[in-house]
């Protein structure tokens, strides 16, 4: 039987007799990174609003740690979020600011706090002022006031955006250290498709509030394959030699082969007659190119969900 950390079932959220979230049905397993991945205005953030009980639903049920939300404050004490990004005190330490938010949300702890700030990678910059700190310093400050409880559930809201390539990079490492080595469950939203492929173990896509598609990462490698690219030394004789009722096409002196099953069969019957393989290559489609073409094709028909965030 498996252990859902957070499920929901039929959520729906209208603003103005205007459905924002609609019947919105995931389960997020214990331990895993899980991606929402929709473009802007999908629902996103409206569903992570009402996840942490920011705004209200309208319809359905929230459960986290198997408990439904109403009623049941206490399980947001092993939750931690970052919806939007927090408001730091320039002028003030990364140790002084996170001392600050501990303050709000438990009894100060000098102990926890020097060691969630060696979890974010912060510590040797604590008593740095953050008016200094780069923008992935101050990201990983605003995750450390997340996880300040070290909590058992992480919801972030697009926390690799404004990053530079080296800060995603840094990003993508500690996110998978926080689910690795602290069995952190982690529900992360990103548009940012080529990280969340090299971050999440699962992907639930938003399309117009709906889930249009739940997939694991490993799975979703076989469902991008498009074809396989093989280059020989003889093509006119391969041509001969290939039967009409393998899915094939030959041009500019490459072999394109539709079916990844019949790769095998292909160059082994090449190699048998004196045919030389130069190359055979898998041709993927990446995950951004997977998740434009499974939301192109439904036009839009509910309102931008930009208009509406975490509005009560």
């Amino acid at each position: 039987m498996d252990d859902y950390i957070l499920q929901t079932e039929n959520l729906t959220k209208k603003y103005d007799n205007k459905t924002i979230i609609n019947n919105l049905n995931l389960k997020i397993k214990k331990g895993e990174i899980y991606a929402l991945l929709g473009k802007n205005g999908a629902g996103k953030t409206t569903t992570m609003c009402m996840m942490t009980k920011l705004i209200k639903k309208d319809k359905g049920e929230i459960k986290i740690f198997n408990k439904n939300i109403e009623n049941n404050n206490e399980i947001f004490k092993k939750i931690g979020t970052l919806i939007e990004y927090p408001g730091f005190y320039e002028n003030l330490t990364g140790l002084e600011n996170l001392k600050y938010f501990q303050e709000i949300q438990t009894k100060p702890d000098k102990s926890q706090l020097e060691k969630i700030l060696k979890i974010v990678g912060l510590h040797e910059s604590k008593d740095k002022l953050v008016k200094k700190y780069s923008m992935g310093m101050k990201q990983r400050l605003a995750i450390a006031t997340a996880i300040i409880n070290t909590p058992d559930l992480l919801i972030l809201d697009e926390p690799i955006n404004g990053l530079d390539p080296k800060g995603i990079i840094d990003m993508r490492m500690f996110l998978k250290s926080l689910s690795k080595e602290y069995g952190m469950t982690i529900l992360i939203s990103s548009h940012i498709l080529s990280e969340i492929e090299q971050i999440a173990d699962r992907i639930g896509i938003i399309n117009h509030g709906e889930i249009i598609e739940e997939i694991k990462i490993e799975d979703i490698k076989e469902k991008l394959y498009k074809y396989t690219e093989i280059q020989v030394d003889q093509i006119e004789k391969a041509q001969e030699i290939l039967t009409e009722n393998q899915k094939i096409e030959i041009k500019n002196n490459t072999i394109y082969v539709e079916e990844k099953k019949e790769v095998p069969t292909i160059i082994q019957n090449l190699t048998l007659h004196g045919i030389n393989i130069y190359s055979a290559i898998p041709i993927i489609e990446n995950l951004e190119e997977y998740f434009i073409n499974k939301t192109n094709d439904i036009e839009q028909t509910t309102p931008m969900e930009d208009e509406y965030i975490c509005l009560t």
